[in-house]
């Protein structure tokens, strides 16, 4: 049911967002910020996607955006989500943390409305 949660959370994401998300749980294999863009590279439309890596025995949050993503979501917006899911992390509920943070990065990743054609 964890799975489906999150699975929810993230189809949900991608459409508010029209971008794609992909989230890693598990340990990263040298520098974590180097194999969390080594992940965002592998996937299919990396300039489109956003990867949330979480390393819970390393305490440790990765968050990469491909170069559309980063046209819409500021490192300021990006911060706030990390600081969200450390929240629930440390309240020991992974996956409330993980569906947060994908919420709050697809809000925010959203392209603004265009009032003229």
């Amino acid at each position: 049911t964890q799975r489906a949660s999150l699975d929810q959370a993230i189809r949900a994401a991608e459409q508010v967002s029209r971008c794609e998300f992909s989230v890693f749980v598990g340990s990263a294999e040298g520098d974590a910020r180097q194999y969390a863009e080594r992940l965002h590279a592998a996937l299919s439309t990396p300039a489109r996607s956003v990867l949330v890596m979480v390393d819970p025995v390393a305490r440790l949050i990765e968050i990469v955006t491909g170069s559309e993503v980063r046209r819409t979501l500021s490192d300021h917006e990006v911060a706030l989500a990390v600081l969200a899911m450390r929240t629930e992390f440390a309240d020991g509920d992974l996956v409330r943390g993980l569906r947060r943070g994908v919420t709050m990065l697809a809000m925010n990743a959203r392209a603004p409305r265009t009032l003229h054609a």
